[in-house]
Order: structure tokens, then C-alpha cells, then sequence
């Protein structure tokens, strides 16, 4: 985890489920967050407030929750020339002093009481266009390569802004969120490949092979 200063919560962030229109017809989503005091819980289901409108593809084990950091909002918020606040990605916890992008999968984070997993980067879908107003911003998102990093719940806990992000542990490999990220453009099932060999705990030299063909 690269940092440049001691790393942080800036913000936490939920959401409900809201009915929106999307393409004349009624959908329903849940992206739309807004920062919370807290402290909040944090367990194996998501943030203690939290609703993911469908849990087949958002929230569960793998994604319990979505962090982003502030220097990547204010990357992006270069880029659009727009403010990018707290939670417009749709992130649960926004993060200050560290690198996303190179978080390993499988490495642990203490956020407060609770220890986190690094499962995957996001791989945005047609609402984070949607809340952005801009359908073709998803795919500027992905090729942005600063996805931000869906997380699994170790041991739960309880978070508040202002508490610290602390690496505890990082896995023997070379596969991080933005590799994973940068694959995704071009071979998506190279991607979730590697994805599930990390998960799977692949011998070491045959990922690190893996990954070494394709960095």
C-alpha cells in the first residue's frame, strides 16, 4: 500500500434504494450515498445503513464494501471540472493517505475495529454512467484505471471518520486492484482468471507466472 502520510477515513457513506428511469423504463439503484457522523458497524453483510439495490451483483462475502480515495476523486475532479465530494463513486468508506490502485487482492486492512480483505476493483455498470450523467462514463471510469476496491469483511467492527487504515498483512504476489483493472480492458476473463486463482491461493510461482505474461 503506497502512502503519503498516515492513511485515514475521510468519510463514510450510504444509501437506499431509489426508482429511476433508465432507458424509459422504471430501475432501481442504490449509488446515490451520502456521507454519515458515525461511528458505524461494519460486518460480512456491508456498512451498518447501507442498501444495495441488487445484491447479486453488489454487496455479499466478496463486496461487502466499496472504498475510493480522496486523491483519485481530486484526480477526477482535475479531469471533469467538476467537485468530486465524498461518495459520488458510490463508495461506503472514503479513504485519504494511500493507494488503491496498488492494493493487492487478498491483502488486509484495520479500518477502525474492523479488519478488511482487498477482494477486487470495481467494474462499473450502466447506474455509475446514470449518476454521473453521462452513460459513456463508465467506460471513461475503467479506462481511468482508478477503480477503487471492493472489500470483504474479516472481522467485523465499528468505523468512524477520522479513524486510521492500517496494512496488517499483504499476500506473496504481484496482482493488484489496478492490474486487474488495466486487464479488465482487454480480456476480461483473464481478469476474473487471476481474480479467482488469488482467491483460490494459487501457488505462488504459477501466479506469479500468470501475472508476469501479462504485466
Amino acid at each position: 500500500m503506497s502512502r503519503d502520510r498516515a492513511a485515514s477515513v475521510v468519510s463514510i457513506n450510504v444509501g437506499s434504494v431509489r426508482e429511476v428511469t433508465y432507458r424509459g423504463k422504471p430501475r432501481t439503484t442504490a449509488i446515490f450515498k451520502e456521507p454519515v457522523g458515525g461511528p458505524v458497524r461494519i460486518d460480512v453483510t456491508g456498512v451498518e445503513g447501507d442498501i444495495q439495490a441488487d445484491p447479486t451483483v453488489h454487496g455479499g462475502p466478496r463486496k461487502a464494501v466499496y472504498a475510493y480515495s480522496v486523491e483519485d476523486d481530486a484526480w477526477w475532479a482535475g479531469k471533469l471540472g467538476i467537485p468530486i465530494p465524498p461518495g459520488t463513486f458510490g463508495e461506503n468508506l472514503t479513504l485519504a493517505g494511500l493507494s488503491v490502485n496498488d492494493a493487492l487482492i487478498g491483502e488486509q486492512w484495520r479500518v477502525g475495529t474492523a479488519v478488511v480483505e482487498v477482494t477486487q476493483p470495481r467494474f462499473p455498470c450502466w447506474k455509475l454512467g446514470f449518476r454521473m450523467g453521462d452513460g459513456r462514463f463508465p467506460r471513461r471510469f475503467l479506462l481511468g484505471e482508478r477503480a477503487g476496491a471492493y472489500l470483504g469483511v474479516v472481522e467485523p467492527g465499528t468505523v468512524a471518520v477520522g479513524d486510521g487504515v492500517q496494512l496488517i498483512s499483504r499476500p506473496p504476489h504481484r496482482l493488484t486492484i489496478g492490474l486487474i483493472a488495466h486487464l479488465n480492458h482487454a480480456d476480461r476473463q483473464l481478469a476474473l482468471l487471476l481474480l479467482q486463482a488469488a482467491e483460490a491461493g494459487v501457488e505462488l510461482g504459477e501466479l506469479s507466472d500468470l501475472i508476469a505474461g501479462v504485466a
